[in-house]
């Protein structure tokens, strides 16, 4: 039984942290398109259009009911095959493409929660006062709802970030995708997805923590 070979995991950290930066711009675009796309999303679940809603409900159950891994083999390698214009399509935006879609289906529901528990006495309030609809939205109902699903949005993002690392079977030479390159040249398979494992934690750990933070500053208003 062999050891670990410390020195090769030391020379392999600097090598994959230079990959990171990609990794966050994935997750980070994915997060900005998925937090737009399940907004819409979640003012028509709350306000119903009648033509729209079946057609969300139908993109939510979709999203939700199929593994990400399958929905990024369906940007990359299906649809191309169906559409000829994205032919052209790189594993990248497939990736983002994929997490955007994937994780708006669930945050679309976590935000309508949030929409929905706001207490109603603050609609009929903003209602009194003559506001539209839009207004009462933008001004009164989403900044509340905001600070009830910020911490679930958080984990959401750490979730996004995770599944960056399914990106390198579209092709895409992100972190995992480089431990994946230097563990078959070395064959020290064990280091170095041990060394993508430990950047994984420290990142979702500095995540978790700036989570906390937020959730002690959204709160201090509420606090007796």
């Amino acid at each position: 039984m062999r050891g670990l070979d410390l020195d090769y995991m030391l020379g392999l950290f600097p090598v994959i942290f230079g990959y990171v930066p990609l990794t966050l711009a994935m997750a980070a675009a994915g997060m900005v398109f998925a937090l737009i796309l399940a907004s819409l999303m979640a003012v028509e679940r709350v306000f119903r259009v009648a033509w729209l809603d079946w057609l969300v409900v139908l993109f939510i159950s979709f999203f939700r009911g199929t593994p990400l891994l399958v929905q990024l083999f369906l940007f990359y390698y299906g649809l191309p095959q169906v559409l000829s214009f994205l032919t052209r399509i790189d594993g990248v935006t497939a990736a983002v493409m994929g997490l955007t879609l994937h994780f708006a289906a669930y945050m679309a529901e976590t935000i309508r929660a949030a929409i929905t528990g706001v207490d109603r006495s603050q609609w009929e309030a903003a209602q009194s006062i003559g506001m539209t609809q839009t207004q009462m939205m933008r001004r009164v109902i989403l900044p509340q709802a905001a600070r009830v699903a910020a911490p679930t949005l958080v984990n959401y993002f750490i979730d996004m970030i995770k599944g960056t690392s399914l990106a390198f079977t579209l092709g895409v030479t992100e972190m995992m995708g480089a431990a994946q390159k230097e563990a078959a040249g070395s064959f020290l398979y064990f280091e170095a997805f041990l060394v993508v494992a430990i950047i994984y934690w420290v990142m979702v750990e500095c995540l978790s923590q700036a989570q906390k933070q937020l959730e002690t500053r959204l709160n201090k208003a509420y606090a007796r």
